[in-house]
């Protein structure tokens, strides 16, 4: 059971403020989802076997073959600005 002191000492934590009916509000559907977890225990899944994914996805891949990459050049054509053959990025630390 999730008490209205709880609701509030969340709040203080995360900064919100409510008023006393919202917080009357979350109270009570937090308190239906805290029963609704504790249902799930009584749940037999002893022989249930763990499920790590939903569907069947089989991961695709391509095929891995070395290609030429792009040159210096080609990669620094779009910049505003590079220097000494790199890209030139802003100061963010004086």
């Amino acid at each position: 059971m999730i008490t209205k002191e709880q609701v509030e000492h969340i709040a203080s934590l995360a900064k919100l403020k409510f008023s006393d009916e919202e917080i009357d509000k979350f109270t009570n559907k937090f308190s239906d989802i805290v029963k609704y977890i504790e249902k799930l225990d009584e749940v037999n899944t002893a022989e249930v076997e763990p499920t790590y994914q939903v569907y069947e996805y089989n991961q695709r891949f391509r095929e891995d073959i070395v290609k030429e990459g792009l040159t210096r050049e080609e990669v620094l054509q779009n910049t505003l600005e590079k220097q000494y053959g790199y890209f030139k990025l802003f100061n963010i630390l004086d």
